[in-house]
C-alpha cells in the first residue's frame, strides 16, 4: 500500500468497474440461459439436425455469441483479480495473465467458427 497526501492507494483501481462488469455480465448470462432453456423446452431438440435448426436463426447465434463474450469477460475479470491478489512474482503473473488472455481469445475465435463456420 502506498500513501499519497493522506490517502491510501492500492491495486490498479479496477474496483467499481470490475464489480459492475461482473454484475452486468452475470445478468446478461442469466437472461440468455433462461432464453436457451425456453427454446430447448419448446423445441425439444433430439438429434444433431434439431440442434442445427435451433442455431440456424441469426438472432440465436448472435445471442449465443454475446453470451460467450459475457462469459469470457466475466472469467477475465475474475482471473485477473485472483492473479493480482495471489501471484506476487510479477513475471510469473504477467505470463499467467497472457496465457489466460490467449486462451480466452482462442475460445472466442473457436466459438465464432462453430456458430458461423
Amino acid at each position: 500500500m502506498v500513501r499519497r497526501s493522506g490517502l491510501a492507494v492500492t491495486g490498479a483501481h479496477y474496483g467499481l468497474k470490475d464489480w459492475l462488469a461482473q454484475r452486468v455480465t452475470a445478468v446478461l448470462m442469466v437472461i440468455y440461459l433462461v432464453m436457451l432453456a425456453c427454446a430447448i423446452y419448446f423445441a425439444a431438440p433430439q438429434d444433431f439436425s434439431d440442434w442445427k435448426t435451433l442455431f440456424s436463426h441469426q438472432w440465436f447465434r448472435i445471442a449465443t455469441f454475446v453470451f460467450l463474450i459475457c462469459l469470457l469477460w466475466h472469467a477475465w475479470v475474475g482471473m485477473r483479480n485472483v492473479l493480482m491478489d495471489y501471484m506476487h512474482a510479477i513475471q510469473l503473473r504477467l505470463l499467467a495473465q497472457i496465457t489466460v488472455i490467449v486462451a480466452l481469445v482462442g475460445y472466442l475465435v473457436w466459438t465464432a467458427d462453430i456458430l458461423w463456420g
